[in-house]
């Protein structure tokens, strides 16, 4: 499902990942960003090769029960390009 992550201390959207059951269980068990890459078939855990880690306060599950919010702290980019957030383009409207 997909996974809104939230900058904790800004309430900054940094980026959106998805997770599944296990990748949810290993962040929670570690409180470090642990995400399901759709293109790669394989989990993955924020800043694992970049350093650019996440420490994960909270998650919490929309009314709908099909999207998380993650919020974390954040150590360096969010964004593979190395920006801080992956919301940071020219807006749209």
């Amino acid at each position: 499902m997909p996974a809104v992550v939230q900058e904790n201390a800004t309430g900054d959207v940094l980026m959106l990942a998805w997770m599944d059951d296990h990748a949810l269980a290993h962040t929670i068990a570690t409180r470090k960003g642990t995400y399901w890459s759709r293109s790669r078939g394989e989990y993955w855990v924020k800043g694992e090769t970049s350093g650019h880690t996440q420490y994960v306060h909270e998650v919490r599950l929309d009314c709908d029960g099909d999207t998380l919010l993650v919020k974390v702290d954040q150590t360096g980019g969010a964004c593979h390009t190395g920006d801080h957030t992956c919301f940071d383009a020219d807006r749209l409207a």
